[in-house]
C-alpha cells in the first residue's frame, strides 16, 4: 500500500511539473470540452517557476518522481482548482484525494469560504475526486459552436 506524499511545490519541481502538464493536456485534446479548455487554459510551460511562487502548487510524489500536481488560486473568499492530475499509473492510490485535501486546508487558512473546481463533461474520474472531497456540482455549463 502506497501512502500519498503530497507537498508544497518547490522551483526546483519546475521541469518535472512541465512534462505532466504536457502529458495532462495531451489527455484532454480531442475529448468533449477539452479543446475549449486548454484555449482558456494556457500552458505554463517554462512559467512554472512563477506560478509556485504566486499561486498555491501542490505536488503528489513518489521518492523523488513527481505524479501529480494541483494548481489552487486564490480571490476574495474564493479558492478555484485552476487545474488538477495525476499521472494513470498513479490513479486509484489516494494522490488526488490527499492534494484536495491539502488545497482545501490551505483554501480555509487563507480564509476562503467557498471551494471551486471543474470536470471536462464526461470525466468521471475528476468528478468523483470532487465529490469524494463533498465538493458537489453547482453549475453546468452548456456550449455549441457555432
Amino acid at each position: 500500500m502506497i501512502d500519498p506524499d503530497v507537498r508544497s511545490a518547490e522551483p526546483a519541481d519546475a521541469q518535472q511539473l512541465n512534462l505532466l502538464e504536457s502529458e495532462a493536456r495531451a489527455s484532454v485534446a480531442g475529448k468533449r470540452g477539452g479543446d475549449r479548455w486548454l484555449t482558456t487554459h494556457p500552458e505554463r510551460g517554462a512559467a512554472w517557476e512563477t506560478s509556485i511562487d504566486q499561486e498555491t502548487v501542490l505536488v503528489s510524489h513518489i521518492g523523488d518522481v513527481l505524479v501529480g500536481y494541483l494548481v489552487l488560486t486564490t480571490s476574495d473568499l474564493v479558492a478555484a482548482v485552476e487545474d488538477v492530475y495525476v499521472a494513470p499509473e498513479a490513479r486509484e492510490l489516494g494522490f488526488g484525494d490527499a492534494m484536495i485535501e491539502m488545497a482545501l486546508a490551505a483554501a480555509r487558512s487563507a480564509g476562503c469560504k467557498l471551494f471551486e473546481g471543474s470536470a471536462l463533461p464526461g470525466d468521471r474520474e475528476t468528478k468523483n475526486l470532487y465529490e469524494r472531497a463533498g465538493i458537489k456540482a453547482r453549475l453546468i455549463t452548456v456550449s455549441t459552436p457555432i
